[in-house]
């Protein structure tokens, strides 16, 4: 029927030219990204109802359709016409059944295309998988004689270029704007503002807004998003605040940048100002609204407002879901992230990501692992943040084979090796006991920033490579990368196993003097244990008392274990007793106790340390570990039988223990070994 049609316009030759109105060139305005719903690339402009050819042509379903309309056009003359060969421009741009291949076709061969067929023809690159070449045909546009860039034209560049972050070519064009007087062009100012906070130059699109003289509220909320996408809260609301003064009134969008702000500062009592305002100025309650809503109250610790909004959302997306896991999974409640996992309709990566990455938050390596098998079985494809978690995971466990087959996998499916990633391979690495490992993957890595530098520094002092991790930490400021926290915890802990008290005095103190960094507790313990282990322990006890907070058991039981080691029997009673007045149900500071006791030989004092032990029921707890066989690994206790194999274990170990040769003597006195042995268990 539609050939039939076709073939009865064949006699048609003269075809009425219509005038272009100015206005025209506005469908470019009204056309949005491509994603997974199609532009509506339909008109209805009197012109194309009233002709046969273009009305058939607005119903057209397919490319194929679209050649036998053409070929009619070509027949009739009515191709020659800019308006009616937009009008196939835009089909091949933007439509359903878009074919850009064609589109350029059709216009390169249309003789003299208006500035509307050039800027459809852009829109359609920019919204597809290619959007570079939406600035190669600006640049044909630039060789063509009579035809030139309008202010349609510029808007859709700059989108191109903050999406493929291509700043140095933004300028560019800005330039050709300035020249041809488009930027008093309020759409071409907010594109050039939102171009440059997309490229991370906050400050260039604040110099542009303040000199601009056509803001208006999309200006304010480009510069406001901007802010919260660099993790500026401060600034953004400081910038919503001066919104406000000058009587601009927020939208929907203004909100979803404050409330995000209030999430980033973890600010309930802002976050739930916010909320009232959006209620009772009547705001509509967007789904990206409810979702920014629902993640500032999960990170400022209110669950169940946040669920309140979650179960009120009649249209939940991806993002939605994923709100909520992530949201109770960092709340330590995977059950019910588990459970709103399983509830959530259709998963693509990202959820899974997420609750992988909420079991390594936990330290659950083992329950994520096992998902990422899980989410193998679904054949949902991984990608780098996925496998940054799996990495994670190992980490934790100690299982290299994993961390291995892992490796592997990212070079088999060329998974990019983005910095997280490779810093992951190398944190893999060096805590799976495989440095030299470490070292390659580190020296072999295409970009470095500071964490990768402290995850190696970190790994080499875990190994005891105290001087090699020195060495690292002067080589990453040569490199002008500003050092954090952990990398000094990693740094002076490779001290501590160097035995360098020197050198770990001189990092200690760079700390604070050269790189404005204050000591936390864990600074002070690994100091404290550098100068237990050299023996100088009243230095070490001098340091926690100069402490400008109070110290931990940690910091406490780095001096204690000092005390033992030298046998200051003296002030390990004293650190003994700040121990246990911080933990009086630890039952290791008993234990190191009365084997400091019993290796003074001061039987009657350990005597009395069991005896208060049992006085208040503290019971030792049992160790456990965990050993990785074939990819799986396994957790056990001290007497464990719970291993099916159980029998073939002990039967194993047992022929080991025979094969044993002693090493020391145990300490000849009541109670035998005071960490383990009936004697032991009998008298606690």
């Amino acid at each position: 029927m539609f050939i039939l049609f076709l073939v009865r316009l064949r006699s048609q030759r003269s075809i009425p030219k219509p005038s272009l109105p100015s206005s025209l060139h506005i469908h470019t305005r009204s056309l949005l990204p491509h994603k997974e719903n199609p532009i509506n690339w339909n008109t209805n402009h009197s012109f194309v109802l009233s002709n046969p050819l273009l009305s058939l042509l607005e119903k057209c379903k397919s490319i194929y359709q679209l050649k036998q309309i053409q070929s009619q056009m070509v027949l009739t003359g009515l191709i020659s016409d800019g308006f009616a060969s937009s009008r196939l421009i835009s089909f091949c741009a933007i439509s359903e059944w878009r074919d850009l291949d064609y589109c350029t076709k059709i216009l390169f061969n249309t003789r003299n295309p208006n500035s509307f067929s050039w800027n459809v023809a852009i829109r359609g690159f920019l919204d597809s998988e290619i959007p570079r070449e939406a600035v190669v045909l600006y640049k044909k546009v630039l060789q063509c004689d009579g035809i030139k860039p309008d202010n349609y034209t510029y808007p859709l560049l700059f989108k191109a270029c903050a999406r493929l972050s291509l700043i140095r070519l933004g300028n560019g064009i800005l330039g050709h704007v300035l020249h041809l007087g488009f930027d008093s062009d309020v759409f071409v100012s907010n594109a050039v503002i939102h171009m440059l906070v997309s490229c991370g130059d906050l400050e260039g699109a604040r110099k542009v807004f303040d000199e601009s003289c056509v803001r208006d509220l999309v200006s304010w909320n480009s510069m406001i998003n901007g802010y919260v996408r660099r993790g500026s809260a401060c600034e953004a609301l400081n910038f919503y605040r001066e919104m406000q003064v000058e009587g601009i009134k927020p939208d929907e969008v203004t909100m979803i940048g404050v409330v995000s702000s209030c999430a980033q500062l973890e600010d309930l009592d802002l976050g739930r100002e916010s909320h009232r305002y959006i209620e009772e100025n009547g705001l509509k309650l967007t789904i990206s609204l409810a979702n920014a809503l629902m993640d500032m109250y999960m990170k400022c610790g209110n669950l169940e407002e946040a669920r309140k909004l979650f179960d009120s959302m009649t249209n939940k997306t991806m993002v939605s879901w994923t709100t909520i896991i992530v949201g109770y999974a960092k709340s330590g409640l995977l059950d019910m992230a588990r459970k709103f996992f399983y509830a959530m309709p259709d998963k693509d990566v990202v959820p899974w990501n997420a609750m992988i990455g909420g079991y390594v938050h936990a330290n659950c390596g083992k329950e994520a692992l096992a998902l990422f098998n899980e989410m193998q079985a679904m054949n949902i494809k991984p990608d780098e943040v996925t496998m940054v978690n799996c990495l994670s995971a190992c980490s934790q466990l100690g299982v290299l084979n994993v961390g291995i087959w892992i490796h592997h996998y990212i070079e088999k499916y060329e998974l990019s090796l983005n910095v997280a990633l490779g810093t992951a391979l190398v944190d893999m690495y060096a805590k799976c006991g495989k440095i030299s490992k470490a070292l390659q993957v580190f020296q072999e890595l295409p970009r470095r920033n500071s964490l990768t530098w402290t995850a190696i520094i970190c790994g080499l002092a875990l190994h005891g490579n105290a001087y090699d991790a020195i060495a690292y930490f002067s080589e990453m400021i040569d490199s002008n990368l500003v050092p954090d926290e952990v990398t000094f915890l990693g740094l002076l802990s490779a001290c501590c196993h160097g035995g360098l008290v020197e050198e770990g005095h001189k990092y200690f103190a760079q700390m604070s003097s050269k790189f404005n960094l204050s000591p936390k507790l864990k600074h002070y313990s690994c100091m404290v244990d550098l100068l237990g282990r050299a023996g100088l322990l009243e230095e070490a006890e001098a340091l926690i008392n100069s402490m400008p907070m109070e110290a931990d058991a940690v910091v406490w039981g780095a001096l204690f274990f000092a005390c033992r080691i030298h046998g200051n029997v003296l002030m390990g009673e004293r650190v003994a007793s700040k121990l246990l007045q911080l933990d009086p149900h630890d039952s290791g500071i008993y234990v190191l106790l009365a084997n400091m006791y019993g290796e003074a030989e001061m039987w009657e004092e350990a005597r009395k340390v069991r005896k208060m032990m049992r006085q208040r029921g503290v019971e030792k707890t049992p160790g456990c570990s965990s050993i990785e066989v074939n990819g799986i690994v396994y957790e056990f206790i001290v007497r464990d039988k719970s291993h099916p194999q159980s029998e073939q274990i002990y039967e194993c170990l047992f022929q080991l223990t025979r094969q044993l040769e002693p090493v020391e003597c145990m300490p000849d006195f009541p109670g035998d070994n005071l960490l383990m042995g009936s004697n032991f268990d009998r008298c606690i």
